[in-house]
């Protein structure tokens, strides 16, 4: 059988279905007798992830006046998408913990991810999006099929890293040339086995060819800009990283806005990464 981003997920037992948790918030999400105290329950079947969630709704990143002691207490606060968004971040980032340093540094990765988030986020506002507290985990998870090809087939995945740096070879070109699919489809694939949002599984497909995303087609060009804006942070003013221009014309974002964009993805960044990846 051919090697497909489907099956490659599939035979994959830790890929293959939800987290446990995320799974159950989710199946809540769309059942109206579900109540806080329920959901709070849920969560608290593993401590170590409520544990994590507190952590991470009193960090400075939200700003809370007072303290939030209980889940019960947070989802009031944050509401319920919003925190089931915050298990699935985290969940996925405790996926791929154990990807080994020699192929990629993890921390480094999810510092980039977290960057998109932030910028994404920012964005939307500038846009005049709503309900822009979903922009963090569609930036945070735009490149999660990066992390699936390197657990799963890790010396392609570093022939294909090999090819980007050294020859200058857009990444997912790469992949595609040596693997014969990139992480743009086994992201894809991922997120169509954890039943994930619509709007995330468009995101992860054409955050590189935004114009190509049919039914989100805003969220998919403000994860784009982001990463451009996050690209020429990690390269520095010089560097040379496309955008693709229906993907601007769409969003209509004045560039005087982008100085401050890139400020706040600076100021938050360290804020959150601290409780995101405290391991």
């Amino acid at each position: 059988m051919a090697l497909t981003p489907i099956t490659l997920v599939e035979r994959t037992p830790e890929l293959a279905s939800p987290p446990t948790v995320y799974n159950k918030l989710a199946s809540m999400l769309n059942d109206d007798n579900s109540s806080a105290e329920h959901i709070s329950a849920v969560i608290n079947t593993d401590p170590a992830l409520a544990a994590r969630l507190l952590k991470i709704v009193n960090s400075s990143f939200y700003g809370f006046p007072s303290q939030i002691s209980t889940i019960s207490r947070a989802i009031t606060i944050i509401g319920t998408t919003e925190l089931t968004n915050l298990v699935l971040a985290t969940s996925v980032i405790n996926t791929f913990k154990d990807i080994p340093d020699s192929l990629i540094n993890v921390n480094e990765f999810w510092h980039q991810s977290l960057s998109c988030a932030i910028a994404s986020t920012y964005i939307a506002k500038q846009c005049g999006q709503r309900a822009t507290e979903r922009f963090f985990i569609l930036g945070l998870l735009h490149n999660i099929g990066s992390l699936v090809l390197y657990q799963t087939l890790p010396e392609l995945s570093k022939q294909a890293l090999m090819a980007s740096r050294f020859d200058n070879e857009p990444m997912h070109q790469a992949e595609k040339r040596i693997i014969g699919f990139d992480h743009t489809e086994v992201g894809r694939a991922l997120s169509q086995a954890w039943h994930l949002p619509l709007s995330i599984e468009e995101v992860i497909r054409f955050h590189h060819s935004p114009s190509a995303a049919k039914n989100f087609p805003t969220e998919t060009a403000i994860v784009h800009l982001a990463g451009v804006i996050v690209e020429i942070a990690r390269q520095g003013e010089d560097s040379t990283v496309p955008v693709e221009t229906k993907a601007w014309d769409l969003l209509q974002l004045n560039t005087d806005v982008l100085p401050e964009i890139l400020r706040q993805m600076n100021e938050q960044l360290e804020n959150i990464t601290s409780v995101m990846l405290d391991s």
